[in-house]
């Protein structure tokens, strides 16, 4: 089941949250501005989903430190160990998932992993999303920009890809879906993953 979310107009109470939780902490950058935002989403064919394009536009665009563990990054941005060998970010491109994947568990059934599903995996990581930061160990958040799953925050690492927000139908990663719902959990100091 698909958790419905407003992504076109920002939510006034979802925005002053985000203001008191992640604005007023040390290191938070400046908004970057309208301007910059549309400038961005003009050269990548995409436009922002709320409230993340107001927050970046007008609260805050980056954190030195969380969420996630190593600071939310500038809006048009990659982590400094984002590899300089991955192929070029389409944000305009579906994000290709609609339900938690976890490719560790199809390597073990097919081995070797199958071309499709080596590139169904490689989109993952570059198609319909921007970064939002890491926790390091090659753990990256994503902002889905594109696709059914837009307005989603992702989990993608070596293991597979995890949506943030999937209750009520899995424990995987229990929340409230979507950005605000992803900095609220953070900012409570709520543990990631369920208690599966």
């Amino acid at each position: 089941m698909m958790i419905d979310m407003n992504t076109e107009n920002p939510d006034p109470a979802e925005l002053a949250a985000l203001r008191r939780s992640l604005a007023c902490r040390p290191g938070a950058a400046p908004p970057a501005g309208w301007a910059a935002v549309r400038s961005f989403e003009a050269e990548h064919g995409v436009v922002l989903p709320q409230p993340y394009r107001t927050f970046v536009a007008e609260i805050c665009d980056g954190l030195r430190a969380g969420p996630p563990y190593y600071g939310l990054l500038p809006f048009a941005e990659a982590p400094g160990d984002w590899g300089a060998d991955r192929p070029e970010r389409v944000l305009a491109e579906p994000f290709p998932l609609t339900a938690p994947w976890l490719w560790e568990e199809d390597d073990d059934e097919q081995e070797p992993p199958d071309a499709e599903s080596e590139a169904r995996q490689d989109a993952a990581y570059d198609h319909g999303s921007l970064l939002l930061g890491t926790d390091g160990c090659g753990m990256y958040w994503h902002l889905v920009v594109t696709g059914p799953q837009r307005g989603h925050v992702w989990l993608i690492d070596e293991n597979g890809a995890v949506p943030f927000g999937t209750r009520p139908e899995s424990d995987l990663m229990p929340g409230t879906p979507g950005f605000a719902g992803w900095a609220a959990h953070w900012a409570g100091g709520g543990s990631w993953f369920g208690d599966a």
